[in-house]
């Protein structure tokens, strides 16, 4: 299956309306077919079956520019193959929250280089490259089951520092990687909070919002009480 040929069927799933309720989810992008995500997981498994070196037809796929080839190019990557190099030029080209939480999720997380890009690009000023600094974050806090607690508390740090910035994609990036971070473990979850209470004594709007937003979750009952069930299994 070459690139001409994924194009053409991507075209033929494609909805005009569909693009138009992807807008009004933020998701714009200047090359969409409008394709749903139930759609485009099916299709890219019949092109990983497919692929001779899905790792060079991802590539290929990637530097069509378009929203659904791009979902096709990080459903089908293989994960062993991505170099830094790959992970900084594929930033760049980010220009919507879809995209990126997709890569991050379904490939980048699942690199060697994950962590060294996560706070990497926690310094960078494009919106997208850093949310995809905090998306790395949270994904990484669920996926990566074998990591201690240690390391994903040194984000920790980096979500304080970062709490300021209000612009909308990543403001949410990084509360969501302080809720997931706090999520993962009793430990995690006491240091997460004390990171919340510190952010709000920044006492910014935009500090305010994401203190409160944070702490609604980490010190629901609903979250400490999976930390007491967790508890009881161990124990048995």
């Amino acid at each position: 299956m070459t690139v001409a040929d994924i194009i053409e069927k991507l075209r033929s799933l494609g909805s005009p309306e569909n693009v138009a309720g992807m807008e009004r989810f933020g998701i714009v992008t200047t090359k969409s077919f409008g394709i749903t995500a139930p759609v485009l997981k099916q299709f890219a498994r019949e092109v990983k079956k497919q692929a001779d070196d899905r790792h060079t037809l991802a590539q290929e796929l990637w530097e069509t520019g378009i929203y659904d080839a791009r979902a096709i190019a990080f459903l089908i990557d293989d994960p062993k193959k991505v170099t830094t190099k790959q992970m900084d030029s594929w930033a760049k080209d980010f220009d919507n929250w879809a995209t990126v939480d997709g890569v991050c999720s379904y490939l980048f997380c699942r690199t060697p280089f994950a962590y060294e890009k996560a706070v990497e690009w926690a310094g960078e000023k494009p919106e997208f490259v850093k949310r995809a600094s905090f998306s790395l974050m949270a994904y990484l806090a669920v996926h990566d089951k074998k990591t201690d607690d240690q390391r994903l508390a040194d984000f920790l740090p980096l979500v304080e520092e970062h709490a300021f910035d209000d612009r909308n994609f990543v403001k949410k990036a990084v509360n969501w990687a302080l809720r997931q971070i706090g999520k993962r473990s009793l430990f995690l979850n006491k240091l997460a909070i004390e990171s919340a209470e510190r952010i709000r004594l920044q006492d910014t709007k935009p500090a305010r919002w994401f203190a409160a937003d944070a702490l609604r979750e980490l010190a629901s009952e609903k979250v400490l009480e999976r930390f007491g069930k967790r508890v009881s299994k161990a124990a048995k």
